[in-house]
C-alpha cells in the first residue's frame, strides 16, 4: 500500500509538535508558580512554601529538559521535511527563532542550575533572582515562538522579492494583527494547565497519604489560580475569535461549520460536518448566537465555507477540536469554582474533591492540544496564510523514508511520555518530609564533603 509522502510529512510534524507542546505548556506556567512559592517564602518565612518550591523545581527541570530535546528535533524537521519554508520565509523565521535562543534559552539554562542545586550554597535573594530570571526566560521563549506562529497566521510587515519573503518592518512582523491575542491566550492556557497539573499531582499525593502541609497549600494555589484565570481566558478567547473573523474567516467558518454566507447565524453546539454534501448534519444550535458572539450583533454577517472552496481547512477536525477545547474550558471553570468553594469552607479533605482533581491532572494538555489543532489545521492549506501553501515547501522524499522516520518518532515519543509520567509518579509517591530534615541532610552532606576536602589537603 502506497502512502502519500506529503500527508506522512504533515502527520510527522503534527506528531512532533503535539508531543513537544505538552512540556513547554507546563514549564512556562510552572516557572511562574515557582516564583510565587519563593516569593511567599521570602515574605512570610513559612518553610512549607520553600518545601513546595524544592519539590516542584525538580519536576520543572524534568519537564524543561524534555521540552528542549523535542524542540530541537522539531527544528530539524524544517530542514528535512520542509526545506521550502526556510528557503522562502527564512529571512523572518530564522531571526525570530534565533532571538528565542538568545533571550530565552540562555536565561533558563543558566539560572535553572541555581534553582536546582543552590540549596545552602547561595542566598535566598539569589534563589529569588534566579526564579525571576528563569520565569522571564520561559516567557520570552513563548513571546518569540508565538510571534513567529502568529505571523504565519496573519502575516504583516513583509514584501515578496523573486519568490522570497523579505522584511519590510520588524515591528509589524513581531506585533502582527493576531499576536497580542495568541500570546495572551497561550500564556493563560499555560497557567491553567499548570494550575490543574499541580493540584492534580498534589491531590494524588493526598490520596496516597504521602501529603503534608505544603501539599494542601499547593492545591489551594492551583485551584484559586484556575478560578480566577478561567473567566479571563474566556474573555481573551472572545477577543481572539473576533480577530480570527477579521483575518482568517475561512478558519472561523470551519470552526462553526458554516457553509453559506448569511446573517443571524445560529451557534452549532453539536453536529456532523460533511464536506462532500457541504452541510452540517443533525445540528443542535442556538438561533443567532454565532452572529451575536462573533460579531456582537444578532444579525451580523458571517462568511461561509463555500466562499473559500478549495482554500479552506479540513472542516470536521477543526470543528470538533474547537468543541473539545471549549468543553474542557468550561469543565475547568466548574471544577475550579467548586473546588475553591470547598477549600474556603475547609472541607478539602473530602474524597470526592481529591478524586476529581486527580482525574483533572492532565486536562490542560487535552485543551491545549485541541486548541493547537484548531490553530494549525485551521490555517491549511497555507503554511504562511495567503502567501505560501504547505505543498509549496514540502521536501521531495519517498513515502517509505517518511513512514519509517514517523514510526521511529512515535515509538520514541511514546517511550518518553511513559517515562515522564512514571518519573512524575515516583517523585509524587515520596512521603512528605519536614524542610528541617531535608536541610539537616544537606548540611550533613556538605560537612562530609568539607571533611573529605580537609583530609585530602592534609594528605597532600
Amino acid at each position: 500500500m502506497e502512502f502519500d509522502p506529503f500527508v506522512l510529512a504533515r502527520i510527522q510534524f503534527a506528531a512532533n509538535i503535539s508531543f513537544h507542546i505538552l512540556f513547554p505548556t507546563i514549564s512556562i506556567g510552572l516557572c511562574w508558580v515557582l516564583l510565587y512559592f519563593r516569593t511567599r517564602f521570602t515574605l512570610s518565612g513559612d518553610k512549607d512554601w520553600e518545601f513546595a518550591y524544592y519539590f516542584w523545581v525538580k519536576i520543572f527541570a524534568l519537564t524543561f529538559a524534555i521540552g528542549v530535546v523535542t524542540g530541537i528535533t522539531m527544528s530539524f524537521q524544517f530542514g528535512t521535511n520542509w526545506p521550502g519554508f526556510m528557503e522562502k520565509a527564512g529571512n523572518i523565521a530564522g531571526p525570530l527563532l534565533g532571538y528565542e535562543v538568545l533571550t530565552a534559552f540562555f536565561l533558563e539554562a543558566s539560572f535553572l542550575g541555581i534553582m536546582l542545586f543552590g540549596k545552602n550554597r547561595v542566598s535566598n535573594r539569589m534563589h529569588l533572582i534566579s526564579a525571576a530570571l528563569v520565569t522571564a526566560g520561559t516567557t520570552f521563549s513563548a513571546f518569540w515562538i508565538l510571534s513567529l506562529n502568529s505571523w504565519m497566521q496573519t502575516p504583516d510587515g513583509y514584501t515578496v522579492q523573486n519568490g522570497v519573503i523579505m522584511v519590510e518592518s520588524w515591528w509589524d512582523i513581531i506585533f502582527n494583527p493576531s499576536f497580542p491575542y495568541r500570546f495572551m491566550h497561550m500564556l493563560v492556557a499555560c497557567l491553567l494547565t499548570t494550575a490543574f497539573f499541580i493540584a492534580g499531582v498534589s491531590a494524588w499525593r493526598a490520596k496516597k497519604n504521602v501529603d503534608g502541609p505544603a501539599t494542601w497549600k499547593v492545591i489551594r494555589t492551583g485551584m484559586f489560580m484556575a478560578a480566577i484565570l478561567t473567566p479571563v481566558q474566556i474573555f481573551i478567547g472572545d477577543m481572539h475569535g473576533l480577530n480570527t473573523l477579521e483575518h482568517q474567516p475561512a478558519k472561523l467558518a470551519a470552526i462553526e461549520g458554516i457553509w453559506e454566507t448569511e446573517r443571524g447565524v445560529g451557534l452549532t453546539l453539536f453536529g456532523f460536518p460533511d464536506e462532500q454534501a457541504r452541510k452540517t448534519h443533525w445540528k443542535i444550535e442556538i438561533p443567532k448566537a454565532a452572529s451575536l458572539i462573533l460579531t456582537h450583533d444578532m444579525n451580523g454577517e458571517i462568511k461561509g465555507l463555500n466562499e473559500f472552496e478549495g482554500e479552506h481547512p479540513p472542516v470536521a477536525i477543526v470543528f470538533w477540536s474547537f468543541r473539545i477545547m471549549v468543553g474542557i474550558g468550561f469543565l475547568m471553570l466548574m471544577v475550579s469554582w467548586w473546588a475553591s468553594a470547598q477549600l474556603l469552607r475547609n472541607t478539602a479533605r473530602k474524597t470526592m474533591l481529591i478524586n476529581v482533581l486527580s482525574v483533572m491532572t492532565f486536562s490542560g494538555w487535552v485543551a491545549v492540544l485541541s486548541g493547537w489543532y484548531v490553530t494549525e489545521i485551521g490555517r491549511q492549506p497555507w503554511i504562511v496564510n495567503g502567501i505560501l501553501t504547505t505543498k509549496d515547501v514540502v521536501a521531495d522524499h519517498g513515502s517509505g523514508m517518511v513512514l519509517t522516520t514517523l514510526i521511529a518518532y512515535l515509538a520514541i515519543y511514546a517511550f518518553l511520555l511513559a517515562s515522564y509520567i512514571l518519573t512524575l509518579r515516583h517523585l509524587a509517591s515520596k512521603p512528605a518530609k519536614s524542610l528541617e530534615t531535608l536541610q539537616q541532610k544537606a548540611q550533613n552532606q556538605q560537612s562530609t564533603l568539607n571533611n573529605t576536602d580537609a583530609s585530602g589537603t592534609e594528605a597532600l
